[in-house]
């Protein structure tokens, strides 16, 4: 009976860098590749070599194309890393887009750091280069959904659906007859632009991502909260500042602003999308028309109607005009990304507005004006915070405990074990305790670097 080791190098008592390697006798997978965010501490494990024989590495299978989940790609491929990356078509569409943008902020960032004099390395490194990510691409390989392919005699892998952002899937690992299931990040029974996550029928391994599991999405009207916000914009003569995630959320709030704007609900104010990324992103849905809900011609109508910002140049007319206008920027958890320019001209006006609209990971900018920080350091410097902070946290991609604990429920077998990733210890314990109540099932929270043995 063959044992397979099973690394859990990320994503790990913690939400972020999710990466887990799957030692087997005949192939070794890694399961998405991801940097941390969010404390210092975790943030400095990036810079690290991964504590295995990286060139042993067969198979990388991406469960989609977010930073946590692919942002550490390029750092395999200089540790030794010669196979193929796969994952759905749409999926390595967002990881191309994610990694070339990041490569270009990480590059941006060193620069300024270094000429600015505030990094305590000297020089300041970017964490890869536009050419590390150009090299990474090349390992890419799409396949399809629904599929089981092929690994070895003994190992094969399928994709299914699970929303979250377009061609996020679960995946379905069969080792030696048993079926591993990896979650990935589930989606959202009723989300605005993806269809509903589709559930596993059998899983003698399960691998549960946790980020929700002790919290339930509120029941809170979001076009009425975006009204109010937007009506007090206007009466202030103010900013309302949206960081936003890339990938989905940026399209689900033009979506949302788009259609409050046709049913007359709100004024003609102006909208500015200012995230390369993004708009990037907004392709990636014209060429795969079938992962999501949005109808091409509204599709179109959106674009038209929502201003692009195209240039940095564009980033500072925008900010320097003085009428009331809406923002929607990058980075979703204030990490980087141009929502920082903004931030950094406009956080100290008691007439901005901020509403933050998904997970803040601890230890992100988010998480601390999310819990009220009276300063926030930007670029080297300190701002002091006399925006007014809010939170919408239905917008959220990640399905809460409900949702968890409902995806889970057309599993026909007791599964062996189920292992609570990417979630804080909070979340991810009270989660086990519902899944022990629920459904009696042997519930297991791994901590990073640990090693597990099964037996197959």
């Amino acid at each position: 009976m063959p044992t397979v080791k099973i690394h859990f190098l990320g994503a790990s008592g913690t939400v972020t860098g999710s990466k887990f390697y799957i030692e087997t006798p005949q192939k070794n997978i890694l399961i998405d590749c991801g940097v941390f965010q969010g404390v210092k501490e975790l943030r400095q494990l990036n810079w690290t070599d991964l504590p295995i024989d990286v060139s042993a590495i067969d198979t990388v299978l991406l469960t989609h194309g977010h930073l946590d989940h692919t942002g550490y790609l390029p750092r395999i491929i200089k540790q030794g890393f010669q196979g193929d990356i796969i994952a759905t078509a749409p999926t390595l569409a967002i990881a191309e887009i994610i990694l070339s943008d990041s490569a270009k902020i990480h590059e941006e960032e060193a620069e300024k750091a270094n000429k600015e004099g505030y990094s305590k390395h000297d020089p300041a490194l970017p964490f890869f280069t536009k050419k590390d990510a150009e090299q990474t691409i090349r390992y890419f390989k799409a396949t399809e959904q629904n599929k089981w392919i092929s690994l070895s005699q003994d190992i094969q892998f399928r994709y299914r659906y699970n929303g979250h952002i377009i061609g996020s899937s679960f995946i379905e690992l069969n080792l030696y007859g048993k079926n591993l299931v990896f979650s990935g990040d589930l989606g959202r029974k009723n989300d605005v632009l993806l269809r509903s996550p589709e559930k596993p029928k059998w899983a003698d391994f399960l691998f549960v991502e946790s980020t929700y599991g002790n919290k339930l999405h509120p029941d809170e009207d979001v076009e009425e909260k975006l009204i109010e916000l937007i009506n007090k914009t206007l009466h202030q003569k103010g900013t309302l500042i949206i960081p936003s995630f890339a990938v989905e959320r940026l399209q689900i709030l033009m979506y949302v602003l788009w259609k409050l704007y046709q049913k007359n609900r709100i004024p003609n104010i102006p909208i500015y999308v200012d995230s390369p990324m993004g708009n990037n992103v907004l392709s990636v849905f014209e060429s795969f028309p079938d992962w999501h809900k949005l109808p091409m011609n509204e599709y179109y109508a959106i674009c038209n109607h929502i201003n692009i910002v195209t240039s940095y140049k564009e980033t500072w007319e925008v900010v320097d005009n003085p009428y009331p206008k809406i923002v929607i920027a990058g980075s979703g958890m204030v990490t980087g990304g141009r929502v920082l320019t903004y931030l950094q001209q406009l956080i100290d006006h008691k007439n901005t507005s901020i509403v933050l609209v998904g997970f803040q990971a601890e230890g992100t900018r988010g998480r601390l004006l999310q819990e009220g920080a009276h300063e926030i350091k930007l670029f080297g410097k300190y701002y002091p915070v006399k925006a007014e902070i809010y939170t919408v946290e239905s917008l959220s991609a990640h399905a809460d405990q409900e949702e968890l604990i409902d995806w889970m429920s057309e599993i026909k077998n007791i599964p062996e074990k189920v292992f609570l990733i990417h979630g804080e210890a909070t979340a991810a314990d009270t989660l086990r305790l519902k899944i022990q109540d629920t459904y009696r099932w042997k519930t297991h929270i791994p901590k990073l670097y640990d090693v597990i043995e099964i037996m197959v």
